[in-house]
């Protein structure tokens, strides 16, 4: 079914990631119009139409929109684009599931900690410090410490700091990577990592997946990229005992109707610690799973709402299934060290196998990954979903592929990163 020909969907920004955005939407019909500064971003090469301009630029959107007659407008799976995306909207008057307070709220980090308080959801505990290093705010900071800008996420501007020696660099590097030029000092956290994914259809909230995420303690210094989620989460139950009203709250008052949301916490002595957001399509793609399992498609939900301004007719309440009715899933990501890749193998075959139902690759053959990179989603090549029956299965899975996969420099010297430990993990 093609619900959409004759319709054009302006796209803002176009990695790796986004593709999969395009290919719906070009599947349901729409033409599909890209917009990026990258001349060869990924999203680009299966778009209908495609423009090198810098998607952030609302005044360029709005005449780009304007001059190929644009039904509807989405971000793609970057926060950088939100803003633009509901100014755009807005002056054209089309659907647009954010406002100027979800914005503010879901794109700077300290402005979301401080909003989850109020509704019983406490943050990451922070430090206070300003560009003016004042001695006595420094002589409270207990070590180590995480400092990162409170408007960039995967990684970007992150830093680690284990003495007051290193935060006047860190510091430095999260305020030129922010666009706010703001900072915020938070303690350290080696706890459980979880994520929660919710969708919105109509002003009613489902979770929709809850996964614990494992990250690279590698790379010394660096924001802790992950290494791979588990899905459910082992602290479901208790998220619903503690956390899930509190949310349910914080998003109504904020009057959120449609769209799709993750937050990222910490659970530490029996309670949980937000410490990021991001109201989009997220690029871990988590989409997918809920597609294999539930039946229903996030990116096919946002596309019915620019084009229409509708949802479409689903009962989230009857389809989502976070438990995944007592199966297990895994999400796993394969990271790059710096250098050019000279050669990929163990890739072949995949559609064969039952426990795979997707494989996001965003990293090819000729491809350099720079030294800015290492710390960030930049580094990531691969991201692999597997579904299994039970916990055994699913470990003996993601260790199969973390085995079978390699990816060789130019060199022939080995790239990735050590994988996660999964049967600790998965306690079996």
């Amino acid at each position: 079914m093609r619900p959409f020909e004759g319709k054009k969907l302006l796209i803002l920004g176009g990695n790796a990631e986004t593709i999969h955005l395009v290919k719906k939407a070009n599947e349901l019909g729409a033409k599909t119009v890209v917009a990026s500064l990258n001349p060869e971003s990924m999203a680009k090469q299966c778009a209908s139409i495609k423009y090198d301009i810098d998607a952030t630029d609302v005044a360029a959107m709005v005449s780009l929109a304007k001059q190929e007659n644009i039904s509807g407008v989405l971000p793609g799976t970057d926060d950088i684009f939100i803003p633009a995306y509901c100014k755009v909207c807005d002056v054209l008057s089309l659907p647009c599931y954010a406002s100027s307070e979800i914005i503010e709220v879901f794109g700077y980090k300290d402005c979301f900690k401080a909003t989850c308080e109020r509704y019983g959801i406490h943050g990451v505990p922070e430090y206070y410090l300003d560009l003016s290093f004042n001695p006595r705010d420094l002589a409270r900071i207990k070590y180590p410490v995480m400092v990162k800008p409170v408007d960039c996420f995967s990684g970007i501007g992150m830093t680690e700091c284990s003495c007051e020696e290193e935060l006047r660099p860190a510091v430095e590097k999260a305020v030129s990577a922010s666009k706010a030029g703001r900072f915020i000092v938070e303690k350290l956290m080696t706890s459980a990592d979880v994520g929660l994914y919710y969708t919105f259809k109509d002003g009613e909230c489902s979770l929709s997946c809850i996964f614990d995420r494992y990250t690279t303690s590698e790379q010394e210094g660096s924001g802790r990229v992950a290494l791979g989620n588990i899905y459910p989460s082992k602290y479901m139950d208790r998220y619903y005992e503690r956390l899930h009203e509190n949310a349910k709250r914080l998003f109504k008052a904020m009057d959120i109707k449609n769209g799709v949301l993750l937050i990222q916490a910490f659970y530490e002595n029996e309670d949980f610690y937000v410490y990021d957001t991001g109201f989009r399509l997220q690029s871990e793609a988590s989409n997918l799973l809920i597609e294999h399992v539930c039946g229903y498609d996030q990116r096919e939900l946002l596309i019915n709402f620019a084009l229409t301004g509708s949802a479409g007719s689903l009962d989230l309440q009857s389809v989502d299934d976070p438990g995944l009715s007592g199966r297990y899933a895994a999400s796993v990501w394969f990271l790059l060290r710096k250098g050019t890749i000279g050669e990929i193998s163990g890739l072949e075959n995949l559609s064969a196998d039952s426990r795979v139902i997707a494989c996001v690759q965003r990293l090819f053959e000729g491809d350099e990954i720079l030294p800015s990179w290492l710390g960030t989603e930049q580094q990531v090549m691969l991201r692999l979903f597997l579904l299994c029956a039970s916990k055994s299965e699913l470990a003996e899975a993601v260790n199969e592929y973390q085995k079978k996969i390699k990816v060789l420099d130019t060199n022939g010297r080995p790239m990735l990163l050590q994988g996660f430990d999964v049967m600790s993990a998965l306690e079996v």
